[in-house]
C-alpha cells in the first residue's frame, strides 16, 4: 500500500484533535473551587459537572466508533470537534449550575464522537510499518495534555475568571476543523446494516459501569442505589453481549476476541490503565495532603513522568521493529512494575525525591509499553471496523482507569482507616481530608493521620504493581502470533474484505 503523503500533518491534526479533549479535563479539575464559589454550587452539582462528561462519554464510545465506520472517520470527527466547541461556549458563559452540566454533557457526546475517529484514522493512514511511532506521538501527546493541563489551568486562573477553562478549547477545535477538511482523507468501512439495539444496550451498560464504579466507594454495595446501576451494568453488558453474538450484522464483532494478539493486548491495557488511574489519584492526594502542595504545583510534580513517557516513546517506537510489540511491552509493563514498588517504599519524610525517581521509572516504562500494546492491538482488528475497534481500545483504557480509581482508593481508604488510632473522630479515620481537619484542632493527632495514609498509599502502590506484573504476564503469553512477526500486514492481505483491500 502506498503510503499517504500528508501522513505526518494528519497526525498533528490527530494530535490536535485528542489534546483539547485530555486539557479540558484536566484543567477543570483545577477550577472546580473558583466554579464552586462563583457558582455557588453544591457538592452533588460539582460532582455531576466531573461527572456527566465521563458518563456520556464511556456510554457513547461503541456507538460514535461504529457510526465513524459506517458514516465516516473524518466526517464524524469533525462533527464532534464543532459539537465540543460549541458545548465549550455555553460551559464558558454559564451562569448556573444547571447550564454547566449541560455543556458538559453536551461535550461528553462531542468527545464521544471525536477519540475513536481519531486513532482509526491514524490507523489507516499509517501502515504497520510507521503505526507504533505515530501511535508513540499520539499517546505522547495525550501525556502531555495530562499533565500540562493543571499547569495551564493555575496559571490561566491567576489571571482570568473560570470560563477560561472552556475558551481555551475553541480555537484548538476550529484549528483542528479546519486542518481537518484541508488535509485528511475520508475513510469508512463497507456498509453494514444498522445495529440500534446493540448501540442501545451498549450506552446502558457502559453508563451504568461508569455509575457503578464512581458510586462504589461512597455507599458500598450496601447501598440500594449502587445495587441497582450494579445489576442495570450486568444486565445491559449480557444483554450486549448475546445480542451483538447473534446479530447478522454486529455493531462490534466479538469475534476479534478470539484473536490471542487483540485479547492479550486490550486485558493487558486494562490492568496498565486500572493501575494508572489509581496512580493519578492516590499520588494528587500525597502531594497535596501530605506534601501540602497547590494543584499547579502537583501538575508541575508530574513533570517527570511525562518528559520519561516522551523520551521512551520515540526510543520504543523506534525500537519495535528490531523486537516485536510482545517484548517490548513486556519489559516497559516490567518497569513500571518497579516504579510501582519504589513508590510503595515512600514515607512521611521522604519528599519528592523518591517520588521523582519512581515517575521517571513509569514514565519509561509506559513510553515502551503503551505504544507497542496499542500497536499490537489495533494490528490484529480489519481496516473495515478500525472506527469500532479504536473505540474498543479507548472503552478499555476508561473503563480500566475507572476501575483503579475505584479498587485502589478502597485499598488506600481501608488501609488508611486500619492504621488509624481508635481514639481519632470516626470522620477522620475514613477520610484524609476530615482527619486534617480534626489534626488542626488536636496537632497530636497530624502524625498518626501521615503515617496511616502513607501505609494506605504503599498497600495501593503494590497492589497497582501487582496488576502490571499481571498484565506483563498476559503479554507474554497472549501476543505472540503476529507481534513479533516483521510484516503482519503482508500475511493478512487475503483476510482483508475485497472492498477494503482494493483502493
Amino acid at each position: 500500500m502506498e503510503r499517504h503523503p500528508r501522513r505526518w500533518l494528519i497526525l498533528v491534526v490527530l494530535c490536535l484533535s485528542t489534546l483539547v479533549l485530555v486539557i479540558d479535563n484536566m484543567v477543570l479539575t483545577v477550577a472546580v473551587p473558583t466554579i464552586t464559589q462563583d457558582l455557588g454550587a453544591s457538592a452533588q452539582e460539582i460532582q455531576w459537572v466531573l461527572e456527566s462528561y465521563m458518563l456520556v462519554f464511556a456510554g457513547l464510545l461503541l456507538t460514535a466508533g461504529s457510526l465513524s465506520d459506517k458514516f465516516g472517520r473524518r466526517k464524524v470527527m469533525i462533527i464532534g470537534l464543532a459539537l465540543f466547541g460549541a458545548a465549550s461556549v455555553i460551559g464558558m458563559v454559564a451562569a448556573t449550575p444547571e447550564q454547566l452540566i449541560l455543556g458538559r454533557v453536551l461535550m461528553g457526546v462531542g468527545g464521544a464522537l471525536v477519540m475513536p475517529s481519531t486513532l482509526s484514522i491514524l490507523i489507516t493512514v499509517f501502515d504497520e510499518g510507521e503505526r507504533p511511532k505515530a501511535i508513540a506521538v499520539w499517546s505522547a501527546v495525550a501525556m502531555v495534555g495530562l499533565v500540562g493541563g493543571p499547569v495551564l489551568g493555575g496559571a490561566l486562573l491567576a489571571h482570568y475568571w473560570w470560563g477560561v477553562v472552556f475558551l481555551i478549547n475553541i480555537p484548538i477545535a476550529a484549528l483542528a476543523i479546519v486542518a481537518a477538511m484541508v488535509l485528511m482523507p475520508e475513510s469508512k468501512g463497507p456498509w453494514r446494516k444498522a445495529d440500534p439495539v446493540g448501540m442501545a444496550l451498549s450506552v446502558i451498560g457502559m453508563s451504568a459501569l461508569v455509575w457503578t464504579i464512581n458510586e462504589l466507594p461512597k455507599g458500598g454495595l450496601e447501598h440500594t442505589g449502587t445495587q441497582a446501576s450494579l445489576a442495570v451494568t450486568v444486565l445491559g453488558l449480557a444483554g450486549f453481549t448475546l445480542w451483538e453474538k447473534r446479530h447478522a450484522s454486529p455493531m462490534v464483532p466479538l469475534a476479534l476476541f478470539r484473536d490471542r494478539v487483540f485479547t492479550g493486548a486490550s486485558f493487558s491495557l486494562v490492568l496498565l490503565t486500572l493501575a494508572n488511574g489509581g496512580l493519578m489519584l492516590v499520588l494528587t492526594q500525597y502531594l497535596q495532603f501530605v506534601l501540602g502542595y497547590t494543584p499547579t504545583q502537583t501538575g508541575l510534580a508530574f513533570t517527570p513522568l511525562a518528559v520519561a513517557t516522551l523520551v521512551f516513546n520515540a526510543l520504543g517506537a523506534s525500537l519495535i521493529a528490531k523486537t516485536g510489540n510482545r517484548v517490548m511491552a513486556v519489559l516497559g509493563l516490567l518497569v513500571i512494575a518497579s516504579g510501582f514498588g519504589l513508590l510503595s517504599t515512600l514515607s512521611v519524610g521522604d519528599g519528592w525525591g523518591v517520588l521523582a525517581g519512581a515517575m521517571c521509572l513509569m514514565g519509561a516504562g509506559s513510553g515502551l509499553a503503551m505504544p507497542a500494546a496499542m500497536a499490537a492491538m489495533m494490528g490484529a482488528i480489519p481496516e473495515e471496523h478500525a472506527g469500532v475497534g479504536s473505540a474498543l481500545n479507548d472503552t478499555i483504557q476508561q473503563a480500566g482507569a475507572a476501575l483503579g480509581v475505584a479498587i485502589l482508593g478502597a485499598v488506600l481508604t481501608s488501609t488508611f482507616t486500619a492504621h488509624m488510632p481508635g481514639s481519632a473522630p470516626e470522620a477522620a479515620r475514613h477520610s484524609i481530608g476530615d482527619a486534617l481537619a480534626a489534626a488542626e484542632k488536636d496537632p497530636n493527632l497530624l502524625k498518626f493521620v501521615e503515617e496511616a495514609f502513607t501505609a494506605g498509599m504503599s498497600a495501593s502502590f503494590l497492589a497497582g504493581a501487582a496488576g502490571v506484573v499481571g498484565a506483563a504476564v498476559l503479554a507474554l503469553f497472549l501476543m505472540r502470533e503476529r507481534a513479533d512477526t516483521p510484516q503482519p500486514a503482508e500475511q493478512d492481505k487475503s483476510q482483508v474484505p475485497e472492498a477494503v483491500a482494493a483502493p
